[in-house]
């Protein structure tokens, strides 16, 4: 098998290891957090975390410059930022500035889903 070949089955993997998690932290929450001994104490700093690591995918993707990319990480982003914005409007909290995150995503999105039918 070849280096690239390793790189694509490892990043599967990744991907079957990190589905088997989201679909445990949408179906129980709680198991998510004990599955993944995650402390909501500590959560602060793992949103933190986070965003340094979108940061790192987002400038990473812009530099990059390839509108597949760009449009598929993009639209994470404004699944993210909608999905928070459902959860806070269930607990009757505000949703102004996750759903701002999320259409402006979703801008992106479009934009360079429009580049990718121009032809250079």
């Amino acid at each position: 098998m070849s280096w690239a070949g390793l790189a694509i089955a490892l990043s599967g993997a990744g991907v079957l290891v990190t589905g088997a998690l989201a679909a445990l932290f949408l179906r129980d929450p709680v198991a998510g957090m004990v599955a993944t001994t995650h402390r909501a104490e500590q959560l602060p700093q793992v949103m933190a975390n986070r965003y340094v690591a979108m940061l790192v995918l987002a400038l990473g993707a812009t530099l990059y410059g390839d509108m597949k990319v760009i449009a598929l990480l993009f639209a994470a982003f404004s699944y993210m930022a909608f999905h928070d914005a459902w959860i806070y409007a269930r607990a009757g909290q505000a949703v102004a500035k996750h759903i701002g995150a999320g259409i402006a995503a979703l801008i992106v999105v479009v934009v360079a889903s429009l580049a990718m039918g121009q032809s250079v």
